[in-house]
């Protein structure tokens, strides 16, 4: 079974993910907030990350450079999901390392696409 971090400072993003990563038995983990994903990444190596990009204290920015610079975590795909629709943003997002933008609110439908496109599911 794939596993996620979701990693977002609403509680209420997070948890909506990791109901909707289930719908594609995908086994998701939360963690509220930049410092909590990096602590989880030290946990865990996960198959896929969703990261919100405006979080208090560490941007997703910060957490997706780190994850480029840790040889065990640079290939892990990266899904940027974001209330942030600046193309600016974006394409920074994807020259940092970032494997899709997604724009909040998501869909369910808009998920199965992203893990299709990824090989991710069938």
């Amino acid at each position: 079974m794939l596993k996620a971090l979701i990693v977002d400072d609403s509680r209420q993003i997070a948890d909506s993910m990791v109901n909707m990563l289930s719908f594609f038995d995908i086994n998701g983990q939360a963690a509220y907030g930049a410092r909590a994903g990096l602590n989880a990444l030290k946990e865990m190596t996960p198959s896929i990350v969703f990261l919100d990009l405006n979080m208090p204290g560490l941007t997703g920015f910060e957490v997706l450079s780190y994850l480029r610079r840790e040889p065990h975590l640079e290939n892990v795909p990266v899904i940027v999901v974001t209330s942030d629709d600046q193309p600016e943003s974006a394409e920074q997002a994807m020259e940092k390392g970032a494997t899709a933008y997604l724009i909040k609110p998501m869909t369910l439908d808009v998920l199965e696409a992203t893990l299709k496109s990824l090989g991710l599911i069938a």
